[in-house]
């Protein structure tokens, strides 16, 4: 037990070093882009036909836009947290400047009093002449000259006090000025929070009135899913059989490489995990492989890639360079381009507009098409697959941060 504890207390005391160790360069850093993942959410759901649109998807937007905004409020109450230890060490700093300024001046006043009762310059040659000797003499002359520069240093550290002080009061008040403006946001935040969980509550306890009925629907969804799957894995199987047959070959399931389709396929490979996004910006609305369903649990929900919710007319990229295989359409899933790089086939479905053809070069980043308009979410919705092959591939580890 005991040692369960020290396992415990090493954690909190890791987190917290971690949290400490958080600028608020980067605090502020993390808030815009959490804030900006909001924004793009919030746009694909302004711009989803809601004419016949399911409870169920908007669910799962609600559901998202929770989860990014308790992400925002977390970091934002960091942030704020951040802002009130600065604001009290400088609250201190001014305390012990202010002291040590009160000190400078009165001991600056008292050399000046001094200093001007001994200013006539009688009374420096009455003091030089009562001297002893010459060597007194010398040196009460060197004494006058350290009193003279002293008395210059004294009053630059009294003006460097004081603007020291001026510019740390002006940065507490922007502190004070930016923790609120952080509070009066995460307020608002807050009560848009509560209005999301609201509607959430609202339609979960609607769809759990008609269960059967959306299990229906996720059915007829899935079959139709499973048809588009199994026409691209007809589709890859014509491409390789095609491709082979310039080499005089007849297999069906694997590429003939040649030896630069072979240092294409490696240099793919070499990607793993550093390959950029299909789509300029986005949201994974689907992730790869099996799972139940999110809200009706009993129906189990397969995919074969990922399904990424983009801007409104956004345009799907190449994700490397490599050859057109294959530009088909499909009754449901609008149009697929097929672009291989090797052995390995990455495949942009449900596009409405195309710009490339069969046989085209493209390059890394090179716009496809444009994405289509998801007809039961009523979002643009890039649904993109990665093949060895015909083996299928998890695109979140090629795909760099999906």
């Amino acid at each position: 037990m005991k040692y369960l504890q020290y396992i415990l207390f090493f954690i909190t005391l890791t987190t917290s070093l971690t949290f400490q160790a958080q600028t608020r360069e980067e605090l502020e850093a993390k808030r815009q882009s959490i804030q900006q993942e909001i924004d793009e959410i919030n746009s694909i759901i302004r711009t989803a036909e809601t004419k016949g649109r399911s409870a169920l998807n908007e669910y799962e937007d609600l559901q998202k836009r929770i989860k990014v905004t308790e992400r925002l409020i977390q970091v934002n109450n960091q942030e704020a947290n951040l802002l009130t230890r600065e604001i009290n060490a400088n609250a201190n700093k001014i305390d012990r400047l202010r002291n040590e300024l009160e000190q400078l001046k009165s001991d600056y006043e008292q050399m000046i009093q001094k200093s001007y009762r001994s200013k006539s310059d009688k009374s420096r040659i009455m003091f030089l002449f009562s001297s002893e000797s010459f060597l007194q003499a010398y040196k009460r002359i060197q004494y006058m000259k350290q009193f003279a520069q002293y008395r210059k240093k004294q009053g630059k550290e009294v003006m460097k006090q004081t603007k020291e002080l001026q510019g740390i009061n002006n940065k507490l008040f922007e502190q004070r000025r930016d923790q609120e403006k952080i509070l009066a946001e995460n307020r608002k935040t807050k009560s848009k929070l509560v209005s999301d969980k609201n509607n959430l509550n609202q339609l979960l306890a609607s769809i759990n009135k008609e269960k059967k009925k959306y299990a229906k629907e996720l059915k007829q969804k899935q079959q139709e899913a499973n048809r588009i799957d199994r026409e691209i894995n007809r589709l890859i199987r014509e491409a390789i059989a095609r491709e082979n047959k310039k080499s005089g070959s007849d297999a069906k399931s694997t590429f003939n490489l040649t030896p630069e389709a072979k240092a294409l396929a490696k240099d793919f490979a070499q990607n793993k995990g550093k390959l950029p996004w299909p789509v300029r910006s986005g949201e994974v609305s689907m992730r790869f492989g099996e799972r139940p369903h999110p809200i009706v649990k009993t129906i189990k929900i397969m995919s074969n890639g990922v399904r990424i919710d983009t801007e409104k007319n956004g345009k799907a990229r190449a994700v490397f360079e490599g050859e057109v295989s294959q530009v088909s359409k499909i009754p449901g899933a609008n149009v697929v381009v097929m672009v291989r790089h090797g052995d390995y086939l990455s495949i942009y479905n449900n596009l409405q507009k195309v710009f490339v053809k069969s046989g085209d070069k493209v390059a890394r980043g090179e716009e496809l098409g444009e994405v289509g308009i998801n007809s039961s979410s009523g979002k643009t919705t890039l649904i993109f697959q990665l093949f060895k092959n015909t083996t299928k591939l998890n695109p979140e580890q090629w795909i760099y941060k999906l």
